[in-house]
């Protein structure tokens, strides 16, 4: 049938023919198409260059305000202190009845959380260069604001940038490898494994944990070639940094630990109970976010991941999805959520010009953009029990569900 299409319609013929032969590597690369996710981008390399991009956008876009970061950060911490100073005052001080509490404080969790994440993605600009243009005040307000949110900066900062190098690269990337068929072997048995009760299970287990201790402590999101070397981002000969980096890595284990002596003053000051309510919950609401965002930038069933030979910085650049988690959170996280194709390939550009910068570039992406409006939660589920392993073998790989060997 498609020898006939391509005789009864010559001048088709190779745009035809190339649609077959790309749906044959997908097929080949292990893809599957589910129901209600976008398409891969085409197979074969993107044409266009980075230059070519990059003149697409216009040029204050790549200008750096540290004045205006400085007001972004400035409008965050009046909103954190005062969510947490209202919070103090209706809940712990005025002794609300019960109810009020189960249902305020759970608002205020999510609400003082999302804030927090939205504070942490200022830190992530400060790591990037972004904030403003002298790194000696990019690294101090990043060294402060991540030590404050429990994150070592520096050793952040280092595997981050490794991360951005490597996107898509199954041998090299620093988050979310995925695991091959044989490095999968089940716990339970598949149809236990399979089941929606495991999923819910997957799914909390990774937004408690997939931050602290899973990446920080153990790196157990990154590749396989650390395998026989210390992983914890504490650890300054952790194999992932080199020995001119470890007294980076000293100071931000200490900003780290002053973080932590100022919580056990609040607790020895304010009891543990209080602590817990008014800063443990929204953090962890906040790492929820981290993990909840950047694994479904990097996973999904049709992202695809290349192998050497065929991985191109350009190209894992490329393999990150743009996803909208709503007008007012889009703009409380600081776009990091909806422009992060963009951020992928101009790191160093504020995420304030990101919108007008992804707008920009995308007539030139074309296919290559990947963009799902898939509901958050539903894009979350597919990925958990979509996306399980890569097959050993090929350049170009996608994530496939069956257990079976």
């Amino acid at each position: 049938m498609l020898f006939l299409t391509i005789e009864m319609c010559p001048g088709k013929s190779k745009s035809v023919q190339s649609n077959h032969d790309d749906h044959e590597e997908l097929i080949k690369a292990g893809y599957v198409y589910v129901e209600g996710a976008p398409v891969p981008q085409p197979i074969e390399r993107p044409q266009f260059t980075l230059t070519e991009l990059r003149n697409a956008i216009p040029p204050h876009c790549f200008e750096r305000s540290m004045l205006k970061s400085f007001g972004y950060l400035a409008l965050d911490i009046v909103i954190i202190s005062s969510l947490l100073c209202c919070s103090y005052i209706l809940f712990e001080q005025l002794s609300l009845p019960l109810y009020c509490q189960l249902i305020g404080y759970p608002i205020y969790w999510f609400v003082q959380g999302s804030v927090m994440f939205g504070i942490w993605v200022l830190a992530h600009e400060c790591g990037h260069g972004a904030f403003s243009e002298n790194q000696f005040v990019n690294d101090t307000v990043g060294l402060i604001v991540h030590s404050l949110l429990l994150v070592p900066y520096h050793s952040w900062q280092i595997t981050h940038r490794k991360h951005h190098s490597n996107t898509g690269s199954c041998e090299n990337d620093e988050a979310y490898v995925p695991f091959t068929q044989d490095e999968v072997e089940p716990t339970w048995s598949e149809t236990v494994e399979d089941s929606p009760l495991f999923h819910l299970y997957k799914i909390i287990k990774i937004l408690l944990f997939g931050w602290m201790p899973s990446y920080l402590g153990l790196n157990l999101w990154g590749p396989r070639k650390y395998e026989n070397g210390p992983k914890c981002h504490f650890n300054p000969k952790a194999a992932f940094f080199l020995p001119k980096e470890r007294p980076s890595i000293v100071l931000s284990d200490v900003g780290f630990l002053i973080a932590l002596a100022l919580i056990g003053y609040f607790i020895y000051s304010y009891t543990f109970y209080i602590v817990l309510r008014l800063y443990i919950a929204p953090y962890f609401v906040m790492n929820a976010f981290l993990v909840l965002i950047t694994y479904l930038h990097h996973t999904d069933t049709f992202v695809p991941h290349f192998r050497e030979g065929e991985w191109s910085w350009l190209r894992g650049s490329l393999c990150t999805v743009d996803r909208s988690y709503g007008k007012i959170l889009d703009v409380v996280l600081h776009h990091i959520t909806d422009t992060h194709v963009c951020h992928h390939i101009f790191s160093k550009m504020p995420f304030y010009h990101c919108v007008e910068a992804t707008e920009a570039i995308k007539p030139i992406l074309g296919k290559y953009y990947l963009r799902d409006t898939t509901p958050v939660l539903s894009a979350l589920w597919r990925a958990i029990t979509h996306c399980k392993y890569v097959q050993n073998d090929g350049q170009i790989v996608f994530y496939k569900k069956s257990l079976k060997k």
